[in-house]
């Protein structure tokens, strides 16, 4: 088991803990990581983008001229795709991106993320994070006492206060662990877990 120091907020050292090798020191495999993020953000993709055939588009069916004898090309009705306010040939129609990854792939690609920070001394692990107002300004203070710029915030669970005062500053974000993810895990540079947030997490990634 790898050695950790937990700090307070004002990033002093108040204890160590042991992380569990199965999930803070597996060996990364970057093509599982790339998939569950594909996932994830395919998953997010609102596949709205509709446009109409020949069948939808307004005009009229009758046949716009005669056959023969005009000199222009035949043509059937001005809903065609080759006249100008035709319908689209092959047009994106609504659709869903999401595809299914395994259960068992999605933990272990949480457990390559997680180790993949731990391996670059990016995990700070903290006491509590408690705050007893709404207030941006103290959530930053506390920021910059960690030295931490940007970064994920693990809590055990929803916390409305932190999650409402951080939400407007730039390069961080609040997750409960139910929420933690691959994908906003390899985003921020810095994962910090409340302590009670991290005997959640070993809990939920047992292999």
């Amino acid at each position: 088991m790898a050695m950790t120091d937990i700090y307070n907020t004002s990033k002093e050292k108040v204890g160590e803990i042991d992380l569990q090798d199965s999930i803070f020191g597996v060996n990364v495999d970057s093509h599982l990581l790339h998939d569950v993020v594909r996932m994830q953000l395919a998953k997010r993709r609102r596949g709205t983008a509709c446009t109409k055939t020949r069948a939808e588009v307004r005009g009229s069916s009758a046949k716009p001229y005669r056959q023969k004898g005009t000199g222009r090309a035949r043509a059937g009705n001005r809903r065609s795709p080759v006249w100008r306010g035709g319908g689209t040939v092959f047009g994106p129609k609504p659709r869903d991106y999401g595809f299914k990854l395994t259960k068992k792939v999605r933990k272990q690609g949480l457990r390559m993320a997680l180790s993949a920070r731990q391996s670059e001394d990016n995990i700070l692990v903290i006491d509590k994070f408690q705050l007893d107002e709404i207030k941006t300004g103290k959530f930053v203070d506390i920021m910059d006492k960690l030295e931490i710029e940007n970064g994920l915030i693990v809590v055990s669970d929803h916390d409305d206060k932190l999650e409402r005062s951080s939400r407007n500053v730039p390069g961080y974000k609040v997750l409960p662990v139910a929420g933690i993810n691959v994908y906003d895990i390899l985003l921020h540079k810095k994962l910090i877990i409340v302590q009670p947030g991290l005997n959640k997490i070993e809990e939920r990634l047992q292999p």
